[in-house]
């Protein structure tokens, strides 16, 4: 018998099977990628769908859209409806037609103000998922700034926040933290900022109708995602999402001020997103549409305003 050879790997050959290897994931993984956002996006473009039906039917039902609340100091109390009295924003007051009534009755009718800020510490510390773009980040807590301290919940560490903010217009009225007690805010003296030139959906102490929106529901925005930094601090992303009047889940169409993607120049008051090429935004006929950071300004600002009377070509975003 003759004697069999036996042939090993060579380290050239090793080397080669490596590179091929090297090779075929460079090619795979950015379509693999681009699919993984292309999910996440759409994911994003639902959440939007529905934040925008939940707005409707919040108009259907009480004949407005809910009020922007007081400023960032205070959070939706259970016990106060959804007008101009209610000192929490857009997002509380729609948190029963997104199946989330529980979390809008906690503290209902407690005894004590004491208690009620527990409450309603505990609701600032309760995330939704329909409220968080996946392609910026999951369900979960972030850090909270406690300056100047809030009015009817408690400091805590981390809060629940928001990556979608309402149209509040192409003009901004003045913000803040907000009256100092609820008696304040109640007193027919309380100096409350002019919100007569707000031409919005939401804004502070709005109580804006369908028929408000003269401009017509298809070429007004109702709720966009949200710009925020990546590498400073963000105060624009800095309070709760249940919180009133505030940066954090209002933002303006103003002159020159078109959508950005996260990261660069800090412009807390812009819409924006985490996608690469598009910010996602409802109109108020319910559509989602990929707004292009390169829309021109001047239709990015009539967008925001619902009742200027200036056309918006179809073709235009």
């Amino acid at each position: 018998m003759s004697a069999t050879s036996r042939r090993g790997v060579t380290v050239v050959e090793l080397l080669v099977v490596i590179a091929i290897i090297g090779l075929v994931l460079a090619l795979v993984l950015p379509a693999v990628q681009a699919a993984r956002e292309s999910s996440r996006r759409a994911s994003c473009e639902n959440h939007l769908k529905q934040l925008g039906l939940a707005m409707a039917n919040h108009e259907a039902s009480y004949r407005r859209f809910p009020s922007g609340g007081w400023g960032f100091a205070w959070v939706g109390d259970p016990d106060r409806g959804t007008d101009k009295t209610q000192p929490g924003g857009w997002v509380f007051n729609i948190l029963k037609f997104v199946e989330q009534g529980n979390v809008a009755g906690i503290g209902v009718g407690v005894g004590s103000a004491t208690q009620q800020r527990a409450s309603l510490t505990l609701v600032v510390q309760t995330p939704l998922a329909i409220f968080n773009c996946p392609s910026r980040r999951g369900l979960g807590l972030a850090p909270f700034d406690p300056v100047p301290p809030p009015v009817n919940f408690n400091v805590v560490p981390d809060v629940a926040k928001s990556d979608y903010a309402v149209n509040a217009g192409d003009f901004a009225c003045s913000g803040g933290p907000g009256p100092l007690s609820l008696a304040a805010g109640d007193s027919a003296t309380y100096a409350w900022a002019d919100n007569s030139k707000c031409d919005g959906i939401a804004y502070l102490r709005s109580e804006v109708r369908f028929a408000d929106v003269r401009d017509g529901a298809s070429f007004t925005y109702l709720i966009g995602e949200k710009w925020t930094t990546t590498t400073t601090f963000d105060y624009g992303d800095d309070q709760t999402l249940y919180s009133g009047y505030d940066y954090d889940t209002y933002r303006w169409g103003k002159p020159d001020c078109p959508p950005v993607r996260d990261g660069g120049s800090f412009v807390p008051d812009r819409f924006g997103s985490a996608h690469t090429a598009v910010c996602n935004i409802v109109f108020c006929d319910g559509s989602v549409h990929a707004i292009s950071y390169a829309i021109d300004p001047e239709v990015n600002r009539r967008l925001a305003n619902r009742a200027d009377h200036l056309p918006v070509l179809g073709g235009q975003f």
